[in-house]
C-alpha cells in the first residue's frame, strides 16, 4: 500500500503583518500585548499541528491504520482461502485486480454489492479485520516501534550531517 502527500508550506503568520483600520500590527505584537493584559489559565503541553482542519494527527493516523487493517484483513483471508477454495481464491483476486484497496470500506462496501458469493467473501473481510484489529494487533509494540524509529532515524540524519559537514577541505 502506497501514500504519499504535498505539503505546501507558507511563511509563518506572525512573519506577516496584518493590517488594521489604524495601522500595521504584527501578530507577534499582538500576542505580547494579549499576553501581557490578561493571565490565562490554560496550560498545554502538547504541540499544536497546524493543516489537520477537524481531525487531529492521531485521527489522521487511525483512519490510515483502519485502511491498513482492510489490507490486513484481505491478505490473511486470500492466504486461507488459497489452500482450502481455490474457486473463491480466484474470485477475491480477481476482484482485487479490478478494484483499489486505498480505501477499505469503499472496497468492501463494492465487494457486498458484486454478487452474494462476493458479498459473503466481504463479510468475511469485515469480520477478519475487526477481530485482527481487537485481539491481533500489537499496539503496544506499534508505539515502541514507531518511537525507536523516530529515534533511530533522528540519529542518522544528524549524525549524517556531522560527518558531512566536518570534513575539512
Amino acid at each position: 500500500m502506497e501514500s504519499s502527500a504535498i505539503f505546501s508550506l507558507s511563511p509563518p503568520s506572525f512573519l506577516n503583518p496584518i493590517t488594521s483600520n489604524k495601522s500595521k500590527v504584527t501578530l507577534l505584537s499582538l500576542w505580547k500585548h494579549n499576553r501581557n493584559s490578561s493571565p490565562s489559565n490554560l496550560h498545554c503541553s502538547k504541540m499544536f499541528v497546524p493543516g489537520f482542519g477537524e481531525a487531529s494527527p492521531e485521527a489522521k493516523a487511525a483512519s490510515n491504520l483502519h485502511h491498513f487493517f482492510t489490507y490486513v484483513a484481505v491478505k490473511i483471508v486470500a492466504a486461507q482461502l488459497e489452500s482450502y477454495n481455490p474457486e473463491a481464491h480466484k474470485e477475491l483476486m480477481e476482484f482485487l485486480g479490478r478494484n483499489s484497496l486505498t480505501d477499505g470500506d469503499k472496497f468492501c462496501a463494492d465487494m457486498m454489492r458484486e454478487s452474494p458469493e462476493h458479498k459473503n467473501l466481504a463479510l468475511r473481510i469485515l469480520e477478519v479485520r475487526s477481530a485482527y484489529c481487537k485481539n491481533d494487533f500489537e499496539w503496544d509494540n506499534l508505539r515502541r516501534v514507531a518511537l525507536k524509529m523516530v529515534d533511530d532515524s533522528n540519529t542518522k540524519i544528524m549524525r549524517d550531517y556531522v560527518v558531512e559537514t566536518s570534513h575539512e577541505t
